[in-house]
């Protein structure tokens, strides 16, 4: 019976303890800009900035700029080689032309 006295007590403590981090959590938030969700600085940022741009593109961008080359009619535009950086500029360039950025 006392060992569950002392279990329950424990628990009590572990509770408070979980309430006082998710406070100091919450305030945190706020003070984080990435966490702002009116603050797209980080969200944007140009294809040659990207620490991974030089990495091969993904299967999504390829397809997606597959799909765009082809509703183009300029299959020339599709590169299996890009990267991910010159794929994302690719990409921009053929929505622009087409109307749909």
């Amino acid at each position: 019976m006392a060992g569950t006295q002392a279990n329950k007590t424990q628990a009590s403590k572990s509770d408070s303890s979980k309430s006082d981090t998710s406070k100091s959590d919450a305030s945190e938030a706020h003070e984080n800009p990435k966490t702002d969700p009116k603050d797209v600085s980080n969200q944007i940022k140009d294809p040659s900035e990207w620490t991974t741009g030089g990495e091969p593109m993904t299967g999504a961008q390829a397809s997606y700029l597959k799909t765009l080359s082809e509703e183009a009619k300029d299959p020339d535009a599709f590169d299996p080689d890009l990267d991910k950086a010159e794929a994302s500029q690719r990409i921009d360039a053929l929505r622009k032309e087409s109307g749909k950025a």
